[in-house]
């Protein structure tokens, strides 16, 4: 900080150096406010800061008194089956074994060894990490592993935020409602992949949805996704990437197949940009905006811009599903072979083909059509 005690100075007046000295006690007065406001701010910004990440989910307080008389344990601790209780506690005693004679997670690991190196995984469980007792009951429960509560039920009683998601959301992963719950996608100690995945997140959903059979909440078949991928090797972009939940959220949505946002489910549909939002997070929203365009799409013939006359329409507009895969195809962007019509699920046959510089759709919605999206000569000026 700048010393202005230091500073050289003319000869002055007695009342000129007065006025100066005051001067200079004023402005370190000011200056030290200053200081002191600026790290009151950075302090308060570094608390905004700390607020403004993931919220921590809070622990509840188990009751890990053995089960009262007459209650039939489904898991019992082997130490405590067997009336040693000095394993743990102080004392032999039952009925007074004293305090710990450890810290809880000491304990369990200096029996349980296998879970040493468990815990020293990337990823860890903050709630097994803290206390095994979290969610274990030591003496014995009326649930196998000595679970002090239903795994489902257990899991969301820290994770609120995910239960908001799990109970409320209008659709529901079957995987997250299935025998094992949580536990089908996550290590509730710890794991090599983040979020406590047990497989990196693609293979993990591949896992379920490579296989035939698998069908939602309405009974509807799903796709088996190993055999699309396999057969169209022109791959989306998030599904190149391996990301899933670029689209999906794997716990719970209001939008159809676990959607993170608004996208058209039917063939037809009236043009509303709300219905596109999973769309446009990544694609440009004008490219169906624009009547004409040189820029914004090579799906045009000269400058007219043939996604905005497909979909943008009062009624009955083509949706981005009427022509595109959105996973994987046999031909690039994802341009469909055939695509489900009508209840029934009648494939329509695109007939796409590409040609240097556009392509044609033949015997499709319309008659053959070609487009042409070479650039357009401008009319010369007159002289």
């Amino acid at each position: 900080m700048l010393n202005i005690d230091n500073l050289e100075k003319p000869a002055q007046s007695s009342s000129v150096r007065a006025d100066r000295l005051a001067w200079g006690g004023l402005t370190r007065l000011i200056l030290m406010g200053l200081s002191l406001g600026a790290c009151c701010w950075l302090a308060s910004a570094a608390e905004t800061k700390k607020s403004e990440g993931p919220p921590v989910p809070k622990l509840k307080k188990n009751n890990l008194a053995p089960l009262a008389s007459g209650e039939k344990a489904v898991a019992s601790h082997a130490p405590f089956e067997g009336g040693d209780c000095s394993i743990c506690h102080q004392s032999k005693e039952v009925q007074n074994p004293g305090p710990l004679t450890a810290p809880v997670n000491e304990q369990c690991l200096g029996c349980h060894e296998e879970f040493t190196g468990i815990m020293a995984r990337k990823s860890s469980h903050g709630a097994a990490q803290a206390s095994c007792v979290n969610c274990h009951n030591p003496h014995n429960a009326k649930l196998p592993k000595l679970l002090v509560e239903e795994v489902g039920t257990l899991c969301l009683s820290c994770h609120e935020s995910i239960k908001t998601l799990v109970t409320q959301s209008k659709v529901k992963h079957g995987a997250i409602d299935t025998e094992g719950k949580s536990l089908n996608c996550h290590n509730p100690h710890a794991a090599n992949v983040e979020h406590l995945l047990v497989r990196l997140p693609f293979d993990l959903c591949i896992n379920c949805h490579g296989q035939d059979g698998v069908k939602d909440g309405e009974g509807k078949p799903l796709t088996n996704f190993k055999t699309l991928l396999a057969e169209n090797p022109e791959h989306h972009g998030p599904v190149a990437s391996k990301d899933c939940s670029a689209c999906h959220n794997p716990h719970g949505s209001d939008h159809f197949r676990l959607l993170s946002l608004d996208y058209p489910s039917q063939f037809y549909s009236p043009y509303d940009p709300k219905l596109y939002a999973l769309c446009f997070d990544c694609h440009e929203a004008t490219m169906l905006t624009t009547p004409e365009t040189a820029t914004l799409t090579q799906f045009r013939d000269g400058k007219r811009n043939l996604h905005y006359l497909h979909v943008n329409k009062a009624d009955r507009g083509r949706t981005c599903r009427a022509c595109h895969e959105v996973h994987a195809s046999k031909q690039p962007h994802q341009i469909r072979d055939a695509v489900p019509y009508g209840s029934k699920g009648w494939l329509l046959k695109i007939n796409y083909s590409p040609t240097p510089t556009g392509g044609s759709c033949a015997k499709t919605c319309h008659a053959t059509r070609s487009y042409n999206n070479s650039a357009v000569a401008e009319p010369a000026s007159k002289k």
